[in-house]
């Protein structure tokens, strides 16, 4: 049984050489925002950034003594990942990093270890397990809302409808919230393997899936940001126990 504080590995958004860029002109950067690290950190998990596999270091080897996977946010899946081509340049997105963290993923899941998607995460847990996305909300579905509006960034907030009867509504003991919004792509055909725990109820986009086939592993996917929640902000969905679920599974496979 292993002791002391749960280890999560997390998946590094990455900055692409840029020759104008002061610091560290023309070298790749791989980074996380705060807020992930802190949300973890504040439920006494400890956070490691993970790079991409690299020589003989496989993904797998990267996770060894690992306990978990968070699947961070960031820039556009690419279209690419998923058999298309991008409808704009401006959404050719990150194909580089679609691919590492697909390793990820992959390992994760042979390894038993509980996965965690969060807003790109989401996407990426989607297209990693043979799904598809809607490259632009605003030009591909009709009627939407405005998932994401820079100006107030996560102050953007919509209704959540959790579907009644899954691990999420038990979980939260509703089916009812609201949760923040910083995306324009979705999840559009749903992997197989994967279950719809929640969408947007005004324009019916996923907001929410999980692995559910028999003697599967821990995987979920949210499309909201919860490590940008204020705790003390009861008008939207409680970030607190959709970590610990995800802790306790962590904690599960630790055993």
């Amino acid at each position: 049984m292993g002791k002391g504080p749960l280890r999560i590995g997390l998946s590094a958004a990455v900055m692409h050489p840029d020759p104008q860029r002061l610091a560290f002109k023309g070298r790749r950067l791989f980074y996380m925002e705060e807020g992930m690290f802190q949300w973890l950190m504040a439920a006494g998990a400890i956070t490691y950034l993970l790079p991409p596999p690299s020589g003989p270091v496989t993904a797998a080897g990267l996770l060894d003594g690992l306990d978990g996977l968070v699947l961070s946010g960031g820039v556009d899946v690419s279209p690419a990942s998923y058999g298309e081509t991008p409808l704009k340049p401006e959404w050719a997105g990150d194909r580089a990093r679609d691919v590492y963290e697909t390793h990820l993923v992959q390992a994760a899941l042979a390894l038993e270890k509980p996965v965690l998607g969060i807003c790109r995460g989401h996407q990426l847990l989607n297209v990693a397990l043979g799904g598809t996305l809607f490259q632009d909300i605003r030009t591909q579905v009709p009627l939407s809302l405005h998932h994401r509006i820079f100006d107030i960034y996560e102050g953007n907030h919509h209704e959540l409808q959790i579907e009644p009867g899954t691990a999420l509504a038990r979980l939260y003991g509703t089916t009812a919230s609201r949760v923040n919004s910083v995306h324009h792509q979705a999840v559009k055909e749903v992997a197989a393997g994967l279950v719809v725990e929640a969408r947007s109820p005004a324009d019916g986009l996923v907001e929410a899936v999980r692995l559910v086939a028999k003697n599967d592993p821990y995987a979920v996917g949210v499309q909201w940001h919860p490590e940008f929640q204020d705790p003390g902000d009861k008008t939207l969905l409680d970030a607190a126990p959709l970590l610990a679920d995800f802790l306790a599974a962590a904690e599960r496979r630790r055993r």
